[in-house]
């Protein structure tokens, strides 16, 4: 996908920073009338989103009342969606994981009756092994055969871009879909992108002319039983609307690139053009795996990579177009099947390559298949790092060392090793891994720490913030990641190489190596109630003031519990607002501030809008309020451990 740019589109999009389910709820909020969902993790945010919405009286782009329908499954959810579209209502649902298996009886009911509809789908590994609330693609190809579009996003810009896309393929051809996104790794993480202008959306998908199955004027009669003598005709006359599919997405893709500047096509190859090997593959990987493409090709490596944005309809012949050219390549899943012939994606590659080389209609004329190669990565949101990626294209070398199958990124016999694991940032990226503690706010802050710096009145710089979710939240450790760059992050992986690491939760030196990863001249925060630089230093453990004397990394320091509860006027947020007096922390010590040249005005005023978007809302203006003095507080009151002090240390031990 290419960027819009500014002046050379009619509507380049209104910049902003927002996660995954952000994007898609400004989509839906503004086109639909409603939306009937039932809350499952990951896809909770985008129900929760669009609910309050509704509860603040947000009418659509042609002031309509919008609804919300929260049944008691499911399964009821999209019936709801069901009874909604057959009469004429345009309506999504957002799911994910089981939550997704449960509809498959109504989706099949949805497509047989041509019912438009678009669910969005934070996709999230079933519970085929144990309970995993993380991203996979075992739900979404769970109901690839139900007769829905599906379409992949690889980040937030494209979840709510397709989201209009998809709406406008729907419509036009009656047939459902599947707008994906992968959870937390998109659901979640906030990112730059710009949000579809509504002039833009009132013109691409218009205002909904649906049929309404239900309107007693002009009755019509559908979801009948049939028997022996009707079945078959009126399952096999549905051909007819799936013919036009295809063509109905390539042109809906290219509307959108007239009108925006945003290319998007069924198989988005990059750096094909002389490639010999290439990665293949759905998703947030295969964003990753354009930086990998680029650091291995300045080391002269023809190496490419193809995403499939389009899964159903399936672009067979587009693929072998794409990569009949290579030696080899290998296509990697969210998903394992092992009884299978092989996982989904891979299964459907070969195929379309049996095709081509039988002389099927429609597709390239080739005398020979290239070397396929298939392997398993992220799982349950396993981390899929550059080096993996790098691994699984040195395993395209043809010796008798490789793998037909193989898996990333754990202990396993069919596992391969990294060669190496670079560091792919854009040139100029500042990162920042947190260490804390879940319901701190550490999270929270993080997301605000974005959305300032990706403030185009403020900064302007391109940012990527997610949590390392888990499970269990509340109480116990978590890490959070932040990067901000001067160009588009498009690395999807745990944070191994930061300029920055806060220590929000005072054990951290006790769970680990905090401090893994930190470049020379870094930073390190910690949460200390001392407030005598030598006692903070001396409560540091050995083996971490060895690393930071060795890297000349800045030791920075401040009760942040403290201020929270002199601040909180309620008990119930001194936990909560001691994580964002790091805010203040961060834009003291960061170089930030001083390259753009922003007084304290500008700067306080930037924050006061980003903490009004994140607690107007639902915490009142109180609150606001006091979360801005705390920054103020954490900004003014943050000091550094002198150098004479960690120098002293070093006299003394010796």
């Amino acid at each position: 996908m290419a960027a819009s740019v500014e002046g050379e589109f009619p509507y380049p999009g209104i910049l902003t920073t927002a996660d995954g389910s952000d994007a898609v709820v400004w989509v839906e909020s503004h086109i639909s009338h409603g939306a009937c969902a039932y809350p499952i993790t990951s896809s909770s945010r985008m129900g929760d989103s669009f609910q309050m919405e509704v509860a603040n009286g947000k009418r659509n782009i042609w002031d309509e009342e919008l609804a919300f329908i929260e049944a008691e499954s499911e399964h009821s959810s999209a019936s709801a969606c069901e009874g909604f579209a057959a009469a004429g209502g345009r309506i999504t649902n957002f799911t994910s994981g089981q939550g997704l298996v449960l509809m498959k009886e109504v989706l099949y009911t949805i497509s047989g009756k041509r019912l438009p509809v678009v669910f969005n789908i934070g996709a999230r590994a079933l519970t085929s092994q144990s309970l995993n609330v993380h991203a996979g693609h075992d739900d979404v190809m769970a109901v690839a055969d139900c007769g829905w579009g599906m379409l992949f996003a690889r980040n937030a810009q494209e979840a709510g871009d397709l989201a209009l896309i998809c709406r406008r393929i729907a419509e036009r051809t009656e047939t459902p879909f599947l707008n994906v996104q992968d959870g937390f790794l998109t659901t979640h993480t906030v990112e730059s992108i710009r949000f579809c202008e509504p002039e833009l959306m009132e013109q691409f998908v218009g205002k909904a002319a649906l049929r309404n199955l239900m309107d007693t004027n002009n009755p019509m009669m559908t979801g009948v039983v049939q028997n022996q003598d009707s079945y078959m005709k009126g399952k096999m006359a549905q051909r007819f609307f799936y013919d036009l599919v295809p063509q109905a997405v390539e042109e809906a893709m290219d509307k959108f690139h007239e009108l925006t500047g945003r290319h998007y096509r069924s198989v988005d190859p990059y750096r094909m053009e002389d490639a010999q090997i290439a990665l293949v593959g759905m998703g947030t990987t295969m964003e990753t795996s354009q930086s990998v493409v680029d650091h291995m090709q300045s080391k002269g490596v023809k190496v490419g990579c193809v995403h499939v944005t389009s899964f159903r309809p399936f672009p067979g012949a587009q693929l072998v177009k794409a990569l009949k050219g290579c030696k080899a390549f290998t296509v990697i899943e969210r998903m394992d099947n092992p009884i299978a012939q092989s996982n989904p994606l891979t299964a459907e590659i070969k195929s379309s390559f049996a095709d081509a080389l039988i002389g099927t209609e429609g597709y390239p004329s080739i005398d020979s298949i290239p070397t396929i190669y298939s392997g398993t990565a992220g799982l349950g949101s396993r981390d899929v790092r550059p080096g993996h990626l790098i691994a699984a294209a040195e395993n395209m070398n043809g010796s008798g060392d490789s793998k037909r199958y193989f898996t990333l990124g754990i202990d396993h016999e069919l596992a391969l090793e990294m060669p190496e694991d670079p560091d792919v940032r854009p040139e100029g990226s500042f990162s920042m891994r947190g260490h804390s503690v879940g319901g701190f706010g550490s999270v929270t802050t993080n997301k605000i720490i974005a959305t300032i710096m990706g403030d185009p009145d403020l900064f302007g710089l391109h940012v990527q913030a997610y949590p390392k979710y888990g499970s269990e939240k509340k109480g116990l450790p978590t890490t959070y990641y932040l990067t901000i760059a001067p160009d588009h992050l498009r690395t999807h992986s745990e944070l191994e190489h930061v300029e920055f690491i806060p220590l929000n939760d005072v054990n951290a030196f006790s769970l680990g190596n905090p401090l893994t990863g930190v470049v020379d001249g870094g930073m390190l925060f910690v949460q200390s109630p001392h407030a005598d630089p030598k006692d903070v230093w001396s409560h540091i453990p050995e083996y971490a003031r060895t690393q930071i004397r060795e890297k000349n990394v800045r030791v920075l320091a401040l009760d942040t519990v403290e201020i929270a509860h002199q601040v909180a006027s309620r008990p119930d947020l001194v936990m909560r607002m001691q994580g964002i007096v790091l805010l203040g922390v961060f834009i003291k010590c960061t170089p930030f501030q001083q390259s753009r040249g922003l007084s304290d005005e500008e700067i306080f005023g930037g924050v006061e809008k980003a903490l009004r978007k994140y607690f107007g809302q639902k915490a009142g203006e109180k609150v606001v309020q006091e979360n801005l003095t705390c920054v103020k507080r954490g900004f003014g009151e943050v000091f550094e451990i002198p150098k004479s002090v960690i120098d002293a240390d070093v006299a003394l031990a010796a």
